[in-house]
């Protein structure tokens, strides 16, 4: 079942390896089929080195394991969430990778300080609010999933496709699996730009609204000229 979409998610997770923003166990990425309402993510707790495409679990958008032998990913409920509620995506990436983490352990939004950040993020990486005592009780990963659709409930998920969760990590997710790791990985790293920015200048203000939105603009939506032109019917990039 889904034999091509469990290869291509096996592929997102060990890239994540490859990236550098993953150890131990730390991470998961997933991929969805919407025409049949299915879901595989990588197994729960299972080292990277263990993983295989027939490792990879099968999930409806119940939480109903269909194929698999192991456990799915502890965070499912999450994806779930966010698959349900951002119907254009196609695949997302959770990482605990440093410099996204801390700024997620601080509890504060990353700001657009240079052009790096505008060509691939329209706007600030929020940051969630820390979920409740009973937030946290019951439906953890679930509620975590509810508390980023909260905070995208005025912003546009497809120009800002990243997240901080307080107190815990980030979340990213694109139109495919292969846009959700880019996603992970430039967050990464304008996690630790805007880190360095901080340090150097602490009052640093954020870049003005014309340079974000030519920046965003030569790369994503119809009017973008950045890279070569498409071949007729490839997806455009974002």
């Amino acid at each position: 079942m889904l034999e091509a979409l469990k290869e291509k998610v096996f592929r997102a997770n060990m890239k994540l390896v490859e990236a550098g923003l993953v150890i131990l166990t730390w991470g998961n990425a997933s991929g969805i089929d919407r025409s049949k309402g299915l879901m595989v993510i990588k197994p729960s707790g299972v080292d990277y080195d263990e993983l295989s495409p027939e490792k990879m679990v099968v999930v409806d958008l119940n939480g109903n394991v269909l194929e698999g032998g192991l456990r799915p990913s502890s965070d499912t409920p999450t994806h779930i969430v966010l698959y349900r509620n951002f119907e254009g995506i196609g695949g997302i990436v959770h990482t605990h990778s440093t410099w996204a983490t801390a700024w997620a352990q601080s509890r504060s939004p990353i700001p657009s300080l240079g052009t790096t950040h505008a060509d691939h993020f329209h706007n600030e990486i929020p940051c969630t609010r820390l979920l409740r005592e009973e937030e946290t009780e019951e439906n953890y990963e679930m509620n975590t999933g509810r508390v980023i659709v909260e905070t995208f409930a005025s912003k546009d998920y497809f120009s800002t496709p990243g997240v901080l969760v307080a107190g815990h990590a980030p979340f990213t997710w694109g139109k495919n699996l292969d846009d959700a790791v880019n996603n992970s990985v430039v967050l990464e790293e304008v996690a630790r730009m805007a880190f360095l920015t901080k340090m150097l200048k602490s009052d640093v203000e954020t870049l003005p609204a014309h340079i974000i939105d030519k920046h965003y603009s030569r790369k994503h939506g119809k009017n973008a000229y950045y890279g070569q032109k498409k071949a007729p019917g490839d997806a455009p990039d974002r």
